[in-house]
């Protein structure tokens, strides 16, 4: 059964909800119970094998391990997109590309969160085998690693001497700041085993006393009173019931955490008024102006037998506003049941500027909200894309002894780097501020990509892990009274 009572509550076992239950239950005398929506598993032996197996991402249609959201690109264009639901989040069901935030990036957050501020965090984070030294960890929970050059996927290695041949440099490591080029991916992979957040910083501290963990179960809002997070409402039965906190911490990711907020009564007036819920706060910057990665698929046919079983992704090309993605192998081959048999070739917009949101159902706001990108509102976004299509497009035809690049053909979509739903900031739109508490609610923090200002320019994993992690160390500890309660252990 559930604890009446915790410390602190975290909403979302995903990528960063993992870390952050974690570390904060570093401290003994803290208790901290995870609420998790989605399956989980309390050990890498009883891990299902397709959570664990790097070179394939199980979430296609029907998938138990993903949760499946409406979204518009474009105003004219309707698709759906999938997210993990389940312990560790999409870090456990994604491409493990473990690529940091650049120094730029981060030049457009709170200045406590500078590069150099948040260097440290970047390392205590991980273990790179390939790069010690100043820059990079040696003893963090997270393995990073590159795939050797001699060890290639054949798409991979043709791509980065076609990238060579047209003048881009070689970047030896895309972890460090630098200039932009052609190189290896980091990869949270050991042993061809996708060693995700929740197996790397959750599992291993199960067995301490005060941390709960529970699976399954739904969290309906967080209750407020007198402008203060007191309690969560969970799912129980056909009602629900109430666990109280001296703290919450929502980490259920850049779609659900804003839609929590304002399941709970915290969010944009107009919109709360709109779906018939109560207003606790104004927070007229939840679930708007959010940013993500548009990504172009462009398909083409092998001119003979590739390999599978590797990585989906071991190398990219960054330009000052482009990824360029060879991927290794049709999606189809790595996501189960998406149905994709000719590869792609990926073309993403890393800096783009325009800005979506969300849209809760008026006649059921519990349901999946549409995910309203607005892909390519702004005209530089459109010429930016349209340039990275040109060079692509270019490079597979250079690569004449494996890419058959007649009848090439175009698709947009995205990179599911969603960011900035509940951004953190100081101005009249922010919702957290730079210690992730949401401005004007006492007891009541914010931990996940939602919070970012904006998307980084490479793919947000990496950098989601250092800001959970520096959280969960340092930056709560001021906000929750000390009360050691009573372990009580839910099965998983």
């Amino acid at each position: 059964m559930l604890p009446a009572h915790a410390d602190v509550v975290v909403v979302g076992g995903g990528s960063c909800g993992s870390v952050v239950a974690a570390r904060i239950s570093d401290d003994p005398d803290r208790s901290v119970l995870l609420l998790e929506e989605g399956p989980g598993y309390r050990s890498v032996a009883d891990t299902p094998r397709e959570i664990l197996d790097a070179a394939t991402i199980p979430v296609g249609p029907g998938s138990r391990w993903a949760a499946t959201f409406p979204a518009r690109p474009t105003p004219e264009t309707g698709t759906t997109v999938s997210r993990g639901r389940l312990l560790g989040g999409s870090g456990a069901v994604n491409g493990a590309y473990f690529v940091r935030a650049r120094p730029g990036d981060l030049a457009h957050w709170p200045a406590s969160w500078s590069y150099d501020e948040v260097l440290a965090d970047f390392r205590a984070v991980e273990t790179d085998t390939d790069f010690p030294g100043d820059l990079h960890g040696s003893d963090g929970p997270v393995p990073v690693a590159r795939v050797p050059w001699d060890r290639l996927h054949p798409v991979s290695a043709a791509f980065h001497r076609t990238a060579v041949s047209a003048g881009f440099a070689t970047v030896d490591d895309l972890n460090a700041p630098g200039p932009d080029g052609v190189g290896r991916v980091p990869l949270n992979i050991r042993d061809g085993m996708r060693v995700g957040p929740a197996l790397a910083y959750l599992l291993p501290v199960l067995h301490r006393p005060n941390l709960t963990v529970t699976t399954g179960t739904e969290v309906l809002r967080v209750v407020v009173a007198n402008g203060r997070a007191v309690a969560v409402k969970v799912a129980e039965g056909t009602g629900a019931r109430t666990i109280t906190a001296d703290h919450v911490v929502v980490c259920a990711g850049a779609v659900r955490s804003p839609q929590l907020l304002m399941l709970s009564g915290i969010g944009p007036a107009d919109e709360l008024r709109r779906i018939g819920i109560t207003l606790q706060h104004n927070l007229s910057g939840v679930g708007r102006d959010f940013t993500d990665h548009p990504e172009v698929a462009i398909g083409y046919r092998y001119r003979r037998d590739v390999p599978t079983g590797s990585p989906l992704l071991e190398t990219v090309l960054h330009t000052g506003t482009l990824e360029l993605r060879p991927y290794t192998v049709p999606f189809g081959a790595a996501i189960p049941g998406s149905g994709v048999a000719d590869p792609v070739f990926g073309v993403v917009l890393t800096r783009p500027r325009s800005r979506g949101r969300i849209v809760l159902d008026r006649a059921d706001p519990r349901s999946a909200p549409v995910l309203d990108y607005r892909y390519l509102g702004h005209p530089q976004d459109r010429a930016d894309l349209r340039e990275g299509v040109r060079l692509a497009s270019n490079m597979l035809a250079a690569m004449t002894d494996l890419v058959d690049a007649s009848g090439l053909t175009t698709t947009l979509g995205t990179s599911l780097h969603l960011s900035g739903t509940c951004r953190m900031g100081d101005d009249e739109g922010a919702v957290v501020d730079e210690r992730c508490r949401v401005r004007g609610i006492d007891g009541l923090s914010v931990v996940d990509t939602s919070v970012f200002p904006e998307v980084p320019s490479r793919g947000p994993h990496a950098t989601a892990v250092m800001l959970a992690h520096r959280f969960g160390v340092s930056l709560w500890r001021s906000e929750a009274p000390r009360r050691h309660t009573r372990r009580f252990t839910p099965p998983v």
